[in-house]
C-alpha cells in the first residue's frame, strides 16, 4: 500500500487513529508496529483470534510489522508447552510475526536499570509493607489511601534495599518496589502501584538468575517502547490502566508508544476466562486444552474448525469500543458457509439398522455414481458399491409413521440417494421386541433415483453396503454449557452448575461408506443429512476412524430453547383478548412491555455504514455514549440526525449488523412506505427515561 492510497483502507477507529498519525507526519507507511503479547500460562482462545486479528490486520494494511512477545513475568504459572502451543496456533490462523520470538524475560536487566532510575529521580521507594497491608492502605473508590510508614526513606537506603532484593537476601512477599505517586489519586493504579516483587521461582528461560520480578503495569509500557511498537492495541480492561502507562514512559528517556484500546470478543455458551478454562482442564470437565468443546484455538481445531471461517466470523464482528455478547451461532453459520463449499459428501449411519432386499441377486455387488460436492464441480465424483445387503439409520424406519413421515415404513417406498426406490415389505424382530431387520424389495428401474413411470417419492435417505461398509466411531460434540451466559447462577453455585452433561456423546459401530478409510487427519467432510464432520488430529487410522462432528448442517438449538422454554412463555392469551385479536398482531402482557427500558437520547454523530446503503452508525448520549446502528438512510442523512432526540430501546443484547456493533435501537414509525423517527420535543435531557 503506497502512501498516496492510505486513506483507502478499510476503516474502523483503530485505522482512523493510523491515518490520521500518517497524515500528521508522525509516522510513514511501513514504519506502523504492533504487537501480539500472550501470557505463556495457558492456551490461546478465539478472543485472542481477534487480537491477533486486530494486531496482525493494522499493521498488514500500513505495510508493517508484528512482533509476538511473550510476557513471561510470572514463572509461577508459564510453562514451555504454553509457549510452543501459541506459535502453532499463531501460524494455523495463517498469521506470521516479524523477526524470532520476543520474550520480555529478555529486557529484564534494562527495566532493572530503569527502575534504579525511578529511585534515583525520588520516583520509587521499597515497602516493607505486606501484600495485606497494601491492599488495605490502598483506600477504596471513595476513601483516599494512605501512604507506606516507609514511604519517604532515603534514594540511598532505597537503593540499597533494592539491590539486596535483587540479590536474594529478603523472602518472598517481605519487600516490593513501589512507585511513588500519589496515595489520594482518583484512580487506584496511581496509589503507589507495585513495580516488581520478590519470588524465589525457577524461570523456563532464564533459570535461577532473578529473583525479583516486574509487575505488568511496570512491565507493559517498556517492553512495548523497547520493541519500537507504535499503537499498543489491548482490550478494553486495560482502558483504566493506560494513563499509568503513560505516566511511567513519561518519566523515562525513552520511545512512547500508544496505547488503544478495543472491545473483547465474547461468545454465548462460552466461557474465555483463563482461570476458568484451566479449572475445565485441571477438575476434568473436558478432555484437555484442545478438547473439541473447549473455545481454545486448538480445541476449535480439533473440533473441525478452519482458519479462514474463524477469521471471516471476526471480521463480521467489527473492532468496536462497545463491550457486548456475540451469539455463537455467527461462528457456527461461517463455519457452515466455508464448509459448504469446500467439504465433500459422503455417506454413513450413526445408528445401524440392516436392510435386505429380497428381490436383489445374492453375492452381486454394483458400482453407482455419486457426486462428490454440488457446490464444486472439480471434485468430481466417486463409485459407491451397492449390494443387497444394506444399512439405513434406524432413525429413518418407523413401524408406525406419525403424520408426514415421509422416510421408511411398512408398505412405503424412499429413494436411496444416488441408488434406488426401495420398498418395506417385512419386519424382523428379535426375542425382546427390537427391530433387527427390514426386508424390502427395490425397483430396478429406478437406479440413479429416477422413476421411469413418473411416480413421486417424498422421501430420501442415506445408507452403506453392508460388505464394504466400515466401523467408525463418532464422537457427537455439543454446547459445553447449557445457558447463554454460563455465570447466571443460584447463589451459592458457580459456572459449573452450567456444565451441559450431554455435550459428549461417543457412538461405537457407526457405519460409513469405504471412501472414509482413505482420509487424513483434520480432513473435514459432510455426512449427507446429517453434519459436518473430520477425522480426528490424533485418534483417526485408516483401520479405525475416529470423526468428530464439527457442526450440524442447522442450528438445533433455537428448537431445544423453544422447547424447554418456562411454562408462563407458552400461555395462550385470555380467550376473550385472543378472539378479539387483529389478524397478524400478537399480544404481549403488560409485565413484557415494562422489561422494555426507553430512554431518550441525542445523536452526537452519524455516518453511513461502508457497502450497506440503508444503515447509518450513530453515536448517541443516552446518559451514557452508546453505538447504535440504524436502518434510515434512504430517509434521513448523517447530518439531518445529528442534534435530533430520539427514542431508544437501551438494554437490547447488543448486535453486529455489517460488522458494526449496536448497542440499542432507535424506534421509527411507517405508513405507506413513508419512515420517520419518533423523536422528543421540549428541553428533556439525554437519558430521561420514556414511559
Amino acid at each position: 500500500m503506497s502512501e498516496s492510497t492510505s486513506s483507502t483502507v478499510s476503516s474502523d477507529f483503530i485505522r482512523d487513529i493510523v491515518n490520521a498519525d500518517i497524515a500528521s507526519g508522525k509516522y510513514k507507511i511501513g514504519e506502523i508496529r504492533t504487537r501480539f503479547p500472550p501470557e505463556p500460562n495457558g492456551y490461546l482462545h478465539i478472543g485472542h483470534a481477534k487480537a491477533l486479528w486486530i494486531d496482525f490486520g493494522v499493521a498488514r494494511d500500513y505495510q508493517g510489522k508484528t512482533l509476538l512477545r511473550m510476557d513471561d513475568t510470572n514463572p509461577v504459572k508459564e510453562d514451555v508447552e504454553y509457549v510452543e502451543s501459541i506459535k502453532e496456533d499463531i501460524r494455523w490462523l495463517g498469521f506470521e510475526w516479524d523477526g524470532e520470538v520476543r520474550y520480555a524475560s529478555d529486557y529484564f536487566e534494562w527495566m532493572y536499570e530503569l527502575a534504579e532510575l525511578m529511585i534515583e529521580k525520588g520516583l520509587a521507594y521499597v515497602d516493607d509493607q505486606t501484600a495485606e497491608e497494601i491492599r488495605i492502605t490502598r483506600g477504596t473508590l471513595t476513601e483516599p489511601g494512605t501512604e507506606s510508614p516507609w514511604r519517604n526513606r532515603s534514594v540511598a537506603e532505597n537503593m540499597d534495599l533494592f539491590r539486596r532484593m535483587r540479590a536474594g537476601e529478603f523472602r518472598d512477599g517481605e519487600k516490593v518496589l513501589r512507585a511513588k505517586i500519589d496515595m489520594t489519586h482518583p484512580n487506584m493504579n496511581f496509589r503507589d502501584p507495585v513495580m516488581y516483587r520478590i519470588l524465589h521461582a525457577h524461570h523456563h528461560r532464564t533459570g535461577d538468575k532473578w529473583c525479583i520480578y516486574p509487575m505488568y503495569d511496570w512491565a507493559h509500557g517498556l517492553e512495548d517502547s523497547y520493541e519500537g511498537i507504535t499503537h499498543s492495541l489491548c482490550t478494553l480492561e486495560f482502558e483504566i490502566h493506560r494513563p499509568l502507562y503513560e505516566w511511567f514512559l513519561e518519566q523515562l528517556p525513552v520511545h512512547r508508544p500508544q496505547q488503544i484500546e478495543f472491545s473483547r470478543l465474547n461468545l454465548t455458551y462460552t466461557v474465555m476466562s483463563k482461570r476458568k478454562l484451566l479449572r475445565l482442564v485441571q477438575e476434568k470437565h473436558v478432555n484437555g486444552w484442545d478438547d473439541p468443546r473447549m473455545p481454545t484455538i486448538c480445541g476449535l481445531r480439533r473440533r473441525g474448525y478452519t482458519a479462514s471461517s474463524i477469521l471471516n466470523f471476526l471480521s463480521g464482528c467489527g473492532v468496536t469500543k462497545f463491550n457486548g455478547i456475540t451469539d455463537i451461532t455467527l461462528l457456527e453459520n461461517s463455519l457452515r458457509d466455508a464448509l459448504n463449499k469446500t467439504a465433500n459428501r459422503y455417506m454413513g449411519v450413526l445408528d445401524p439398522l440392516k436392510v435386505v432386499l429380497t428381490n436383489y441377486p445374492e453375492g452381486r455387488i454394483e458400482m453407482l455414481e455419486a457426486v462428490n460436492n454440488p457446490e464444486d464441480d472439480s471434485a468430481g465424483t466417486r463409485q459407491l458399491p451397492f449390494g443387497r445387503e444394506l444399512y439405513i439409520d434406524r432413525d429413518d424406519f418407523r413401524e408406525v409413521p406419525p403424520p408426514k413421515y415421509h422416510r421408511l415404513a411398512p408398505g412405503s417406498e424412499v429413494r436411496l440417494r444416488w441408488g434406488y426406490f426401495i420398498k418395506c415389505e417385512e419386519v424382523i424382530k428379535d426375542a425382546s421386541g427390537e427391530i433387527v431387520e427390514l426386508r424390502c424389495t427395490y425397483d430396478p428401474a429406478t437406479r440413479g433415483g429416477m422413476a421411469p413411470d413418473g411416480r413421486k417419492v417424498k422421501g430420501t435417505i442415506q445408507w452403506v453396503e453392508a460388505s464394504n461398509a466400515i466401523d467408525a466411531e463418532v464422537r457427537q460434540y455439543d454446547r459445553l454449557f447449557l445457558k447463554e451466559n454460563p455465570d447466571d447462577v443460584e447463589e451459592g453455585k458457580d459456572f459449573l452448575s452450567n456444565l451441559n452433561p450431554s455435550s459428549l456423546t461417543i457412538l461405537t459401530g457407526c457405519k460409513v461408506e469405504p471412501a472414509l478409510a482413505g482420509l487424513e487427519p483434520e480432513d473435514r467432510f459432510q455426512l449427507e443429512r446429517i453434519g459436518y464432520f473430520c477425522a480426528d488430529r490424533y485418534d483417526y487410522r485408516s483401520d479405525k476412524p475416529v470423526f468428530n462432528l464439527t457442526v450440524n448442517l442447522k442450528d438445533t438449538w433455537s428448537k431445544i430453547e423453544k422447547a424447554h422454554a418456562p411454562a408462563s412463555a407458552k400461555k395462550e392469551p385470555p380467550k376473550a383478548v385472543a378472539e378479539a385479536k387483529p389478524e397478524g398482531v400478537e399480544f404481549i402482557g403488560i409485565e413484557d412491555f415494562g422489561k422494555l427500558q426507553l430512554k431518550v437520547a441525542k445523536v452526537v454523530s452519524a455516518e453511513r455504514v461502508e457497502g450497506a446503503d440503508k444503515l447509518l452508525k450513530l453515536q448517541v448520549d443516552c446518559g451514557e455514549i452508546r453505538q447504535i446502528v440504524a436502518g434510515v438512510a434512504t430517509v434521513y442523512s448523517p447530518d439531518d440526525m445529528v442534534g435530533k432526540l430520539i427514542i431508544m430501546v437501551t438494554n437490547l443484547q447488543p448486535a453486529t449488523i455489517r460488522g458494526v456493533e449496536s448497542n440499542g435501537m432507535l424506534l421509527a414509525a411507517k405508513r405507506k412506505g413513508e419512515l420517520r423517527l419518533l423523536t422528543v420535543d421540549g428541553e428533556i435531557a439525554p437519558g430521561a427515561s420514556v414511559g
